[in-house]
């Protein structure tokens, strides 16, 4: 068995971590901005490089640019990439006050998280297919490449599991009112 292959199983682990921070669950987090770029003088730059991002109440985010003359960009940035709040520029700062979450919005935001748990999922079995081959095509008496095979099959059950009760405990977190 490959030694990177629990290593790979654990990236695409932590992938589903970051892409289920950002789902949101009613209250401000502040990766719920990951991935939003702000034009910065000409450079297409991620909001948390340019300014502090606060959360001063579970539903508020306060984003403070170093720079003030970035607050119209930081705006207009958040506006544009649809994530459902609107941004209030006070001159000083950027307030997003998180609205809370309608039941079918709810309901929505697990159907993404499910999709996210079944695109690991799918990741995790191509790491296993990869391995397999990998186990086959080397010259391992027969016995010896059965355990290799088992010792991946063990793996991606624990890493589905571990994916499964991610999927389950943002379910809850999204579904709690």
């Amino acid at each position: 068995m490959d030694l990177n292959t629990e290593l790979k199983m654990e990236k695409a682990l932590e992938n589903l971590d970051n892409k289920l921070l950002s789902i949101r669950a009613g209250r401000a987090n502040p990766s719920i901005l990951n991935g939003i770029m702000v034009d910065y003088y000409g450079t297409q730059t991620p909001i948390n490089a340019i300014a502090n991002i606060t959360v001063p109440e579970a539903r508020q985010l306060f984003i403070k640019p170093f720079d003030r003359n970035a607050l119209k960009n930081i705006e207009k940035a958040i506006n544009e990439s649809n994530i459902g709040i609107a941004p209030n520029n006070n001159g000083e700062m950027i307030i997003l006050t998180v609205p809370e979450l309608t039941e079918d919005r709810r309901r929505e935001y697990v159907k993404t998280a499910k999709s996210l748990g079944e695109e690991a999922k799918i990741a995790l079995r191509n790491i296993r297919q990869e391995d397999n081959d990998k186990i086959k095509k080397s010259e391992l008496p027969e016995d010896e490449e059965k355990l290799y095979l088992d010792d991946v099959q063990e793996l991606i059950n624990k890493y589905n599991k571990l994916v499964d009760e991610k999927i389950k405990e943002k379910e809850e977190e999204l579904m709690k009112i």
